[in-house]
């Protein structure tokens, strides 16, 4: 590939991936993830602060899921508002196409504890996104922080089925069967 051509993070991410799955995270450099993606390192380090960040780069998904409950109808419940977040996660995050990506970043992250950690603090933060999201449309405190984290917990069991190669629906459905789910756990 030539070096001038676009999406150099999607190209990184990708090389990053298969490099990771290749020769594991601990042997795979700067270096090696660029020129797989036929950049250059300091190409790399414009849009990658390191190479653990080619995996959860950027707070993306965090802008996704509150814009999104922002968005909600001005009625729903702080669990509709989840919901409505999520169908909009499987519109433009998690896509038929990225489902193979999906399913081999989650092998790599359970292979390396570093990576799981860090899984972990990204998970945090978009609980705490959703939260303030839902505090925005005027949801008392605790109800949001309750609504936050069964959405989140939602959210990570509907990505394990998504990302599963068997799953034959969108992530949008996944979730919402997710979190009818939880929502019945709950309950009992």
């Amino acid at each position: 590939m030539a070096r001038w051509q676009p999406n150099a993070p999607e190209r990184l991410s990708k090389a990053a991936l298969e490099l990771f799955a290749e020769r594991g995270y601990e042997n795979t450099t700067v270096i090696d993830i660029a020129q797989r993606a036929g950049l250059t390192k300091s190409t790399f380090f414009r849009h990658f602060q390191d190479k653990r960040e080619v995996l959860f780069g950027g707070s993306t998904l965090a802008g996704l899921l509150a814009g999104a409950i922002t968005a909600a109808p001005a009625g729903a419940t702080p669990l509709e508002a989840v919901t409505h977040a999520m169908d909009a996660v499987g519109r433009e995050a998690f896509t038929p196409e990225r489902r193979e990506y999906s399913a081999l970043r989650r092998t790599v992250i359970a292979a390396h504890p570093e990576l799981r950690e860090r899984e972990a603090l990204k998970g945090l933060a978009l609980t705490a996104s959703m939260t303030e999201a839902l505090k925005q449309r005027g949801v008392p405190e605790l109800t949001a922080c309750v609504a936050a984290e069964l959405g989140a917990l939602a959210m990570k069991i509907a990505h394990e089925r998504w990302s599963d190669p068997a799953c034959g629906d969108g992530f949008g459905e996944t979730a919402r069967q997710a979190l009818d789910e939880v929502r019945a756990a709950v309950a009992t």
